[in-house]
């Protein structure tokens, strides 16, 4: 006996307000797509937070290296950090400053809440200045020391000193790479907040890492 199979009922497409029949249509009806944009867990608001950790435990490691070795020996040399360093901090505090005040002009700028900023770029290349005047300042920390006869294989606690010091003054370097990639987007109205909010993050990461390290060579050196 023949048996009749039923077709499934199809499923037709969403019908959109307008009676189309295409699909529903989720961008705002004033085009603003960044609003839909912002409210997402973009990866790049992870990725900050595990690049923070990550450089978090490998300072850790070399603090704690520094530790064990000054313990672990009779030949660690005390000396006197340059002086130079504290005015790299004071540098490195006020452009934590300006940073955060870019930030809040040009992400005002962006949501729409205020129309114009006073000149927020500004205090981009100024954050950016103070980056390069702090590097440079580490660099004539290195050449006092150089002056001192204190090279990288003179002595264990030279040798740590040059290691922190260098590999902070990269990431400061990175610091100022990024910021000059929020200015290039930031000129071509391309820049999300996101970026924005990444960029001055890290920044603060590198002042305040800073900071500990200038304490923790004061004390052990």
């Amino acid at each position: 006996m023949p048996t009749t199979i039923q077709q499934p009922p199809k499923i037709g497409n969403r019908s959109s307000s307008d009676g189309n029949g295409d699909w529903r249509n989720l961008v705002p009806a004033d085009g603003h797509l960044r609003l839909i944009d912002e409210h997402a867990a973009p990866p790049a608001s992870t990725g900050i937070w595990v690049l923070l950790a990550s450089i978090t435990m490998m300072f850790a490691a070399f603090t704690s290296a520094l530790i064990v070795r000054k313990g672990g020996s009779n030949d660690w040399y005390h000396f006197a950090l340059p002086p130079i360093l504290y005015f790299n901090s004071t540098v490195l505090i006020i452009s934590s400053v300006t940073v955060e005040i870019a930030r809040r002009q040009i992400r005002a700028l962006l949501s729409g809440t205020q129309e114009k900023a006073s000149h927020p770029t500004r205090w981009l290349y100024i954050t950016f200045f103070l980056g390069l005047v702090f590097v440079m300042g580490q660099y004539a920390a290195w050449l006092d020391l150089r002056s001192q006869g204190l090279f990288l294989a003179t002595n264990p606690s030279s040798s740590f000193f040059y290691l922190l010091t260098c590999i902070h003054a990269l990431h400061v370097l990175g610091g100022m790479a990024a910021m000059a990639r929020v200015l290039l987007k930031l000129h071509r109205s391309t820049l999300r907040i996101i970026t924005l909010d990444g960029t001055t993050r890290y920044w603060h990461f590198m002042g305040g890492l800073w900071l500990y390290l200038l304490c923790f060579l004061w004390v052990k050196l």
